[in-house]
């Protein structure tokens, strides 16, 4: 995928970690708001995708917004893989206002025991994303291991280079299946906490460059 800038940092998943944070997942097919009270806090609706669409999604149905960066993030047992975007366009790895993490799945689309370390991951950190207005997206990434090992091969990347480069290949893949299918298919990691879902309403910062 063109325009994105590729990375890689250790990270180690520990089955053992506790869940010092939880968050919850919306599938963008749940799209009817419901209400929600709470005890001495005033009626807040549950937010839906319609109300915070990732940004593919805007940017296809309104083709001259052009705001708003995209982190791919392919979590593994050793290494995690980071890309990001803005669009197809360049930019360093400073400003993000979505990180769209792959979750592994099997061939015919159904969890495993992966799948939920990558969740309970994912729901700790919106958890503390939500706190800058950052929201936090699940995508399937099967396949996308294979299709960065043939984007390295095509490339002219040696054995030893692939070796090193597979996980921040493999979050480029994840970033490109994102745009391509425009948002669809994602699930929005929500917190649980009210407040916070009102910041991930009002959203990050503006982006002054645009």
């Amino acid at each position: 995928m063109n325009g994105a800038v590729i990375g890689s940092c250790p990270y180690r998943l520990s089955p053992k970690q506790p869940a010092l944070w939880k968050g919850t997942t919306v599938s963008n097919t749940q799209r009817s708001p419901s209400s929600i009270r709470t005890r001495n806090r005033p009626r807040i609706r549950a937010l839906s995708l319609e109300e915070i669409p990732p940004n593919a999604l805007r940017r296809e149905r309104d083709p001259n917004w052009w705001g708003g960066f995209s982190l791919g993030v392919d979590l593994g047992m050793s290494r995690t893989g980071l890309a990001v975007s803005k669009g197809f366009s360049f930019r360093p790895l400073t400003d993000v206002d979505e990180f769209i993490i792959g979750l592994p799945k099997s061939w015919d689309g159904k969890e495993t025991e992966q799948s939920n370390k990558v969740r309970s991951i994912a729901g700790r950190f919106a958890v503390r994303a939500a706190e800058r207005g950052w929201r936090v997206y699940l995508l399937d990434e099967h396949g996308t291991s294979t299709e960065a090992m043939s984007l390295m091969i095509d490339q002219g990347l040696s054995k030893s280079a692939r070796q090193g480069r597979i996980d921040a290949y493999a979050a480029v893949m994840v970033l490109e299946r994102y745009f391509e299918l425009s948002g669809q298919g994602i699930e929005l990691v929500l917190p649980k906490q009210l407040e916070l879902q009102e910041k991930l309403r009002i959203g990050p910062p503006r982006d002054l460059d645009f």
